[in-house]
């Protein structure tokens, strides 16, 4: 089985609980001496197998092996992939089963972490995400006053659209947020615009 450990917490002595997102489940698994093993880091794909899974107890990952991408040694290409990797697992805590589309998402981003800017990555793949889940918001009205929107607008948290002054927010030209609700593409927006997109992300999925 193969998936991408999205949080790490320390059980007892220097054993870990693991939760991994594979291709079809958000699961946690625990590991006897996790603490020791440099293959169980935050956002790594590992390949693994599972144990104990009859038992009463959290089933166990052992055979781990890690398949790595060519940027992981980039310090700051990896520290943008763990603070977009981190976000995942608040926002599918609740959630056991899933399809494969978040397991997809990260493996096409990983593929690409080391060519793009990661910045502009995270944000298509959060517009992939709130289209995925229904909840993009491109209605032409502000969430606040509910009045229709101007050429600049502000973003929300979800990249929720509302008037700059309703939220006192900093502006964005509207056109260019549509089109990038449209095509999941930041082709149009300069990098100050991305690092604005990229904070918001950064709030919360």
């Amino acid at each position: 089985m193969k998936g991408f450990i999205i949080s790490l917490h320390r059980a007892k002595d220097e054993d870990m609980v693991v939760t991994i997102l594979s291709s079809s489940e958000v699961r946690a698994y625990y590991r006897f001496y996790g603490a020791r093993h440099s293959i169980l880091q935050l956002g790594h794909l590992i390949d693994f197998e599972v144990e104990g899974e009859d038992s009463r107890f959290m089933p166990r990952v052992r055979s781990v092996s890690h398949i790595g991408f060519p940027w992981l040694y980039n310090n700051n290409r990896l520290l943008l992939w763990h603070k977009y990797i981190r976000l995942y697992e608040p926002h599918l805590k609740d959630t056991e089963e899933i399809d494969s589309f978040y397991y997809n998402l990260l493996i096409s981003s990983a593929k690409k972490w080391h060519l793009q800017n990661p910045k502009r990555l995270i944000c298509e793949d959060y517009i992939k995400i709130l289209i995925h889940e229904g909840r993009l918001h491109d209605e032409d009205i502000c969430y606040i006053c509910e009045e229709g929107l101007g050429s600049d607008i502000s973003l929300m948290q979800a990249f929720i659209p509302a008037h700059p002054h309703c939220i006192y927010g900093p502006k964005l030209d509207k056109e260019k947020i549509l089109n990038l609700f449209e095509t999941a593409k930041s082709i149009y927006l300069d990098d100050d615009e991305v690092d604005l997109l990229y904070s918001i992300v950064l709030r919360g999925f």
